[in-house]
């Protein structure tokens, strides 16, 4: 979600101390026009509120040393929850955004929307018993779900490959704000990973940053000039419909012939191998039955060495390579981040992929964006969810 459209100047003044961790009076002066009255009763006002406090004193240029200030982070907290195909995780933060608890659940095929909910509001609650929080300091709690959604309205529309087969039309924020008596605010989970790991990089001052997440799906979002780009319609999921081969597969019978998603994504790699294994190729994965066959034996395989796996997974990771190279070419990043559970799985699929967009990035090495993993990785869209609280709240 975007900043507050118009944000108070004490959130303005907080926001840039949070964003510089500690800062000065004059440090403040530099950068906003206020008057050096104005600006001492506005950092009385917010020191006796709780949401700054004194960290020490800085360097002095011949007077007295100034008084240095940083952003209270037990002044609130915050809740980020991810809810995925594969797994879902909640997070408790403080207002520097340090993990204070984490748990994941698996997403199985018994996973409702209502048992989740039961084990979000559950957890949530001992979190904050844990830590002798009362649910009146929590700003609220944040999720990166998977789309396609009405980020308005709190709902997850209808997602595809779920496990359970009733998330579709669910009024998640609803549920949960019913449960737990907090402010609870959607958004896709690309986006809520985008908004962590720019958050996480701030000291690299990125401002054309593209995120691709390869899991179940291929899910993407994009940052320009520093904010996230919203299309007409909120479709995270859409990259995966790119072409790569005009005669190509679909993805169980769905989708685009030759889309992305058909040679980069779980179910495709689990396709693959189980037919390898079909036609009799070796494998460590030989004494399992094909269909008990699935991304988590794969990964074990992998970490093994397996030849059949790794062949497989490099050639996901090529065809991933291609997707982002069509990316990088249509949008011009000045920084990549890959994440998901693919991403996730082994150093090969990050170095094979960008091995290959390189080379299919129009005018390289003139024009080399960073790839990177970002600092976040898994924690990125539950975490991302938290800061997008944050961004939102005007500093009451």
């Amino acid at each position: 979600m975007m900043p507050h459209s118009n944000p108070s100047i004490k959130k303005q003044v907080y926001d840039r101390i949070s964003y510089l961790g500690t800062a000065s009076k004059a440090d403040l002066l530099n950068h906003f026009a206020l008057t050096s009255s104005s600006m001492t009763r506005l950092l009385d006002e917010m020191s006796s509120q709780g949401l700054i406090v004194v960290s020490g004193l800085g360097s002095s240029t011949g007077g007295r040393k100034p008084i240095l200030f940083r952003t209270n982070p037990k002044y609130r907290y915050l809740f980020g929850l991810e809810i995925s195909r594969i797994y879902s995780s909640l997070g408790l933060y403080d207002m520097h955004f340090n993990t204070l608890s984490m748990t994941r659940w698996e997403m199985d095929g018994n996973m409702t929307p209502e048992l989740l909910v039961d084990h979000v509001a559950n957890s949530a609650m001992e979190f904050l018993n844990e830590h002798g929080i009362s649910s009146g300091d929590v700003l609220g709690m944040g999720i990166g779900a998977v789309g396609p959604l009405d980020q308005k309205k709190g709902i997850i529309l209808k997602p595809e490959y779920f496990p359970a087969a009733s998330w579709t039309n669910v009024p998640i924020c609803e549920m949960l704000a019913e449960r737990l008596g907090i402010p609870v605010k959607l958004d896709n989970g690309a986006n809520t990973a985008l908004i962590g790991e720019h958050w996480a990089l701030r000291t690299e001052n990125y401002q054309h940053i593209l995120y691709v997440h390869a899991g179940v799906t291929i899910r993407s979002a994009m940052m320009s000039g520093g904010q996230l780009v919203r299309g007409a319609v909120d479709t995270e999921g859409a990259v995966g419909q790119m072409i790569i081969q005009t005669d190509g597969p679909r993805l169980h019978g769905k989708g685009n012939y030759g889309a992305l998603e058909a040679f980069v994504s779980v179910p495709s790699l689990e396709e693959r191998v189980r037919t390898q294994l079909k036609i009799g190729r070796s494998s460590l994965l030989s004494g399992t039955p094909p269909e008990r066959v699935n991304f988590a034996t794969m990964t074990e395989a992998l970490a093994q060495g397996d030849l059949l796996v790794t062949e497989q997974f490099a050639e996901t990771a090529a065809y991933l390579g291609i997707g982002l190279a069509n990316l990088i070419n249509a949008l011009h990043p000045e920084c990549v981040i890959l994440g998901g559970p693919l991403v996730g799985a082994h150093q090969l699929v990050f170095n094979a992929s960008i091995d290959v967009a390189k080379k299919n990035t129009y005018h390289f090495p003139e024009y080399s964006p960073v790839f990177t993993q970002g600092q976040l990785k898994e924690e990125a869209v539950a975490a991302g969810a938290a800061i997008m609280l944050l961004d939102e709240w005007e500093g009451d």
